[in-house]
């Protein structure tokens, strides 16, 4: 959900107010998701790299992230399950009881689940699952060498979801940024320049008709 601030400068706003107005639009586009028939969609909310980013920015991000989490209806929409992934441990008991509030409340709805990646990092997701084979490993429990892509697979954040499909990314950049390293091996990418807050429905669509229209061949032919 890139070009939250570039959205607010350009109104003369504060960066906070750009990261509220994409909150906002997050409700709206997983909502037409999940009416789309997707079951899974995962929004970059705050990466690793993003406590590097001012204090004053970061603790509006915080603020926001808890306001969000405790009006339930708002951030769930209708009918969405919410999980969220990431090392929730630089996260505040606050943020913390919320996430668990959140996902116990929306726990049994069928519909479209949505993942939070909330300082969250592909990289220190693969970290992460190499240090528990690691440790199966040292317990005696799997051998090195039996460790098997599948394996790392089972302990990953997503180990139940299938690999990313698509991953759409606006605002003008052109890169991953550390977003699900592990699932993204044959994702399709839609790179767009609209920032954030201005993504409508209508984009979200001209991306899903633009990945109809590819042949994914999976290293085939």
């Amino acid at each position: 959900m890139d070009g939250n601030g570039r959205w607010a400068k350009k109104r003369g706003l504060p960066r906070s107010a750009g990261h509220r107005a994409g909150a906002q639009n997050l409700k709206t586009i997983s909502e037409f998701a999940g009416e789309l028939g997707i079951k899974y969609i995962t929004a970059y909310a705050f990466s690793t790299e993003n406590w590097k980013r001012p204090k004053e920015e970061v603790d509006a991000l915080m603020a926001l992230l808890l306001d969000y989490l405790r009006d339930k209806e708002q951030l769930a929409g209708k009918n969405v399950t919410i999980r969220v992934i990431g090392d929730r441990s630089a996260l505040s008991d606050e943020i913390n009881r919320e996430i668990d509030n959140i996902e116990e409340y929306t726990k049994d709805r069928d519909g479209m689940v949505m993942y939070l990646a909330i300082n969250y990092g592909g990289r220190q997701e693969i970290a992460r699952a190499v240090r528990r084979l690691a440790k199966q490993a040292a317990q005696g429990d799997v051998r090195p060498e039996e460790i098997t892509e599948e394996m790392i697979s089972e302990n990953i954040y997503t180990p139940d979801v299938p690999e990313a499909d698509l991953i759409i990314r606006p605002s003008g950049e052109l890169r991953l940024s550390n977003f699900l390293l592990w699932q993204s091996a044959y994702s399709e990418f839609w790179f767009s320049d609209i920032h954030w807050p201005d993504f409508t429905t209508k984009d979200f669509t001209r991306a899903i008709l633009d990945y109809q229209n590819r042949n994914r061949r999976f290293g085939g032919v």
